[in-house]
């Protein structure tokens, strides 16, 4: 089997789908790999380590798509402007392709990849459950995110995190509020209490406050009756009248807050606004506030995503690719995750497709000319 290593074309993006390190566990059980030229230069693995590996480098980008039985990439595949074709045209048919493909935003990228018949796997559609957990890429990367936005916030406060006792006297420790309880919110707060912060943990769910605690946070949650949790284990949107009561409870607790990281997600939908505008109003002039959900609109209502504003004396930052920000570990990562589900997918040098088995049902979007990813199905007009 020939699995293909692109290079990432995303604007800003330094990681890549695979590292020497396991570039060289895949040749040892059999596979070719190729990996484009440069390809992992952003994320300081040179050409001659993934040679030393036992990879061949090509330095055709159309070439090693042509070629390969299974392309693995971080980013979705995206219009190459030096080439003038769309990556997905570049991949042969019938192939194979492992990516964060975030059906349920891009169905007409789905809808191109079942007409070549491209078997294409979402690493974000990887189920959470116990047996896929080494596969889990949307927590591995989101736990980097968690740790760099600590780290941000950090460095654009104009105080120090911990308690300090000088000869100029005591200086208080800064209060940090987590918005969100998954693995970067999790992350987060571990790293700004290990910063020395006085930290609260946000979660609408009920069954967070186990996890929030154990870090030494105190958690912050409203009073919902709704179904608050997803069978994957995420969060589920609010109802009108329990949103409200939401703000409400989380105005009071923004205002006396030196830092807000905010990491609520809802899968497929633009980011919920926790954060409004009126409540930014309402902080300390020097706040911070890091929104990581800035790539899906941002969790604050005055994030711009790719930007730092300041608005009302508070500094709002909206990055939108923190784990590409530490593409060494990110990469290692993502990696790691990436030979899990070959291990999984691949036997006696081929895919092995079993959608009994819930693992290749879930991730698996299109296969046969087919979308069999059910959620973005529904997206796709009957007609195609």
């Amino acid at each position: 089997m020939k699995i293909a290593v692109p290079r990432e074309i995303a604007p800003a993006e330094r990681r890549v789908a695979l590292v020497p390190e396991t570039v060289a566990r895949l040749v040892k059980s059999g596979s070719d790999v190729l990996v484009e030229s440069g390809a992992g230069e952003s994320a300081y693995f040179a050409d001659q380590a993934y040679q030393e590996a036992g990879a061949t480098i090509v330095s055709d980008t159309a070439e090693l798509f042509g070629n390969a039985d299974v392309v693995v990439k971080v980013r979705q595949p995206i219009p190459n402007v030096l080439l003038g074709e769309h990556e997905a045209d570049l991949l042969a048919e019938g192939s194979a392709l492992i990516a964060f493909l975030q059906p349920l935003l891009n169905p007409e990228l789905t809808l191109d990849l079942a007409r070549k018949r491209i078997t294409a796997f979402s690493m974000d559609a990887i189920p959470r459950i116990a047996r896929a957990q080494s596969m889990d890429a949307l927590s591995s990367q989101s736990s980097i995110a968690g740790y760099r936005a600590a780290i941000l916030a950090a460095g654009a406060l104009g105080k120090f995190f911990p308690l300090l006792m000088t000869a100029a006297g005591t200086l208080a420790p800064s209060r940090v509020l987590v918005m969100g309880a998954g693995v970067a919110g999790l992350q987060a707060i571990a790293t700004t209490r290990r910063l020395g912060a006085v930290v609260q943990g946000y979660d609408i769910r009920p069954a967070a406050r186990e996890q929030v605690e154990s870090l030494g946070a105190t958690f912050v949650s409203p009073q919902v009756a709704d179904q608050t949790e997803t069978s994957g284990g995420y969060a589920r949107e609010l109802a009108e009248d329990a949103q409200r009561r939401e703000r409400e409870l989380v105005r009071g607790v923004i205002r006396t807050a030196d830092v807000v990281i905010t990491t609520a997600l809802v899968p497929g939908k633009r980011a919920p606004i926790l954060v409004s505008e009126d409540m930014v109003a309402d902080m300390q002039p020097g706040s911070v506030i890091v929104d990581i959900a800035a790539e899906m609109g941002g969790n604050c209502e005055l994030t711009e995503p790719g930007a730092t504003v300041c608005r009302y004396g508070v500094s709002i930052h909206g990055p939108t690719d923190l784990p590409s920000s530490m593409p060494v570990h990110a990469s290692q990562m993502y990696s790691r995750n990436i030979f899990s589900l070959l291990q999984h997918l691949v036997g006696d040098g081929r895919l092995h497709l079993d959608f009994a088995d819930v693992i290749t049902r879930d991730c698996c979007v299109t296969h046969a000319g087919e979308v069999r990813h059910g959620p973005t199905r529904s997206l796709v007009p009957a007609s195609a």
